[in-house]
């Protein structure tokens, strides 16, 4: 049994969008909600944008969009937490990929390793219990040691 688990790449570009979303929403925040105070560095930011007491469209959407910033940081963080278990496993008999999905090595008609070398991705094409033909790219920014999970099913179908 060989597994891939989720690439590095992923976790961390989801890491990196979580930080972003949370320094957006403390710029925002600032310049939404601190701006106001003559303490504040940003005084002159809140007298542009505040005319006799009412906020124009830039202040609203900086009071705004620190609420959405966080919720998007919290689910990247839920979608963070359901990837970081998940992983690719290729045994004797089938590919599983998730829960859902699995494909019989039996099944499998051709591998298109064309691109793996250049792009990193190869494409299985299999047949579907209804007959149908159907194909799946598996790229190398979703999963790690996917050469081994090639060199597997080749071994598998030859």
């Amino acid at each position: 049994m060989i597994e891939a688990p989720v690439s590095k790449f992923r976790k961390n570009n989801l890491k990196l969008y979580i930080v972003f979303c949370f320094i957006g929403a403390i710029i925002f925040a600032y310049d939404g909600y601190l701006s106001e105070y003559s303490w504040s560095g940003r005084r002159s930011f809140y007298e542009e944008h505040v005319k006799d007491g009412k906020a124009d469209e830039d202040m609203i959407f900086n009071r705004y969009a620190p609420i959405f910033l966080v919720g998007l940081a919290g689910f990247l963080a839920y979608k963070l937490s359901v990837l970081k278990n998940r992983k690719l496993v290729a045994d004797e008999n089938e590919l599983i990929i998730n829960d859902k999905e699995k494909i019989q090595c039996d099944s499998i008609q051709k591998i298109d390793k064309t691109h793996f070398d250049s792009k990193g991705h190869f494409i299985i094409t299999y047949r579907l219990q209804n007959g149908k033909d159907s194909s799946r790219k598996i790229s190398s920014r979703s999963y790690d040691n996917l050469q081994a999970v090639l060199d597997h099913l080749i071994a598998k179908i030859s």
